[in-house]
């Protein structure tokens, strides 16, 4: 029952909370979440459970974003994740007799950009400096530096490797 508590007032109260450092330290110290210096999480992020998240340094998820982080999400460094992005890394085998729930990781790493609307499903890795393009479904992992749209998202070109930025976006009501 804690353990659903916890989750009610993480997404329907801190969620809210418009100062960003309450948030994170909720995030850190009550959800045992994983945030690295410089990363921020913007109003009404959705989490599904407790632990099993890491955001690298750096990164921000802006707002209204889902995060299924049941089957454990990593974040890796200088990511930026744009707002109504989905997560999901749990599902259901519809081939099964008891349509049995199934978790898997999604890994995101180093200088990946999500555009706004997208989704990734579970057991995908967004491999360094890849970008998922606004209103696109990944569901199978990708090439580093790759340029992925669409639905399903496929890839459309290579991104330049070079890249060197910091993706820090900490406002105070964001």
């Amino acid at each position: 029952m804690l353990y659903d508590f916890n989750l009610y007032i993480c997404n329907f109260f801190v969620a809210f909370i418009p100062f960003h450092f309450v948030r994170l330290w909720y995030y850190k110290h009550v959800m045992k979440f994983k945030i690295g210096k410089g990363s921020s999480i913007h109003l009404g992020c959705q989490f599904t459970s407790v632990t099993e998240f890491h955001l690298g340094e750096n990164s921000t998820i802006n707002q209204n974003c889902r995060m299924d982080n049941r089957g454990v999400i990593k974040i890796g460094n200088n990511v930026s994740i744009s707002p109504c992005v989905n997560l999901i890394t749990a599902d259901h085998d519809i081939h099964a007799i008891d349509l049995q729930g199934r978790q898997k990781e999604i890994v995101i790493k180093d200088y990946v950009f999500i555009g706004s609307d997208a989704m990734i499903l579970p057991g995908v890795t967004m491999e360094e400096g890849s970008v998922l393009g606004a209103k696109s479904l990944l569901t199978k992992s990708t090439v580093a530096f790759g340029i992925y749209t669409g639905l399903p998202a496929k890839f459309r070109a290579n991104r330049r490797t070079d890249l060197n930025y910091q993706t820090s976006y900490i406002r105070w009501f964001h």
